[in-house]
């Protein structure tokens, strides 16, 4: 069995500017890291509460904006957001972004998006946390038709059009690879249905649970069969290095993309040396 490896969060604090952003991006492809992932808040609490990742000073770049940046600085790496956070979006504007990142790009974009948990986020924004769920799934659905259909059309609850078209398409084959990411039974449903992969972090113990969960979903959802099998991508957080032999017991558990995250981020040598250390990992 072998993992593929990704890295995950550098379009953040000490990583965000545009040389530090080519110089490690470069690096991480010459080292043969297969996929380079990048986060999004587009605000955040200030004073910063529990359920923060961040301190609201740290800088963190929009992830389609840096990642346009990374693709013109790259050949390989496939480019991936981990994730966006779909209800805080407009799915039309969103589906144009994305399908220009894939042409500008060359197919190589992976779209990950999530519900969305950070209430004072959301509220700033404009979008309530009550119905994020079907709101999340209108998107997702209304963003294939764009992509998809020689006719788009859709009609929901909080999207709906009708006699419009967008281009250029996506370049990828069937549209960009869209992954769902969560840790809720309603995340596990939602990547059965509709994601291409499902996107995690946590610990070893926890992949066991959600890889508990998916298969439940996937007993309870009928998957379409466009989607192919469901791709597990999983980001270890706890501790933040990875073994090899951490590395083999994902490959056996079917974790199919192994995402390193360099935390704490402040320092962008100490971020490259990171990247070095694993870049030895189990394949």
């Amino acid at each position: 069995m072998s993992v593929e490896l990704g890295v995950s969060g550098l379009n953040a604090k000490a990583t965000a500017g545009p040389e530090a952003t080519v110089r490690l991006a470069r690096l991480a492809e010459e080292l043969g890291y297969r996929s380079w992932w990048a986060g999004e808040h587009v605000v955040l609490p200030s004073p910063r509460v529990p359920a923060s990742p961040m301190e609201a000073t740290d800088p963190i770049l929009d992830p389609l904006i840096h990642l346009t940046y990374v693709a013109a600085a790259t050949r390989r790496l496939e480019l991936g957001t981990g994730i966006i956070i779909l209800p805080q979006r407009n799915p039309l504007v969103l589906a144009k972004q994305v399908a220009s990142l894939d042409v500008l790009s060359e197919g190589r974009t992976l779209l990950g998006v999530g519900a969305g948990y950070l209430e004072p986020e959301m509220s700033a924004i404009g979008v309530p946390m009550a119905g994020r769920g079907r709101r999340t799934d209108e998107y997702l659905d209304a963003m294939a038709s764009l992509w998809l259909d020689p006719q788009p059309v859709y009609s929901g609850q909080y999207v709906s059009f009708a006699d419009i078209d967008a281009h250029p398409r996506p370049v990828r084959p069937g549209g960009p690879r869209v992954v769902i990411g969560g840790h809720s039974p309603a995340a596990y449903r939602r990547a059965v249905a509709r994601g291409h992969g499902w996107f995690g972090n946590g610990t070893a113990a926890d992949l066991a649970t959600h890889l508990s969960g998916l298969a439940a979903a996937a007993v309870e959802i009928e998957r379409p069969a466009r989607l192919g099998r469901l791709e597990i991508i999983y980001m270890q957080l706890d501790p933040i290095e990875v073994t090899a032999a951490a590395a083999r017991r994902y490959a056996e558990l079917g974790v199919d993309r192994l995402l390193v995250y360099p935390l704490p981020i402040e320092s962008e040598s100490d971020v490259a040396a990171f990247l070095e250390r694993h870049a030895s990992l189990p394949r």
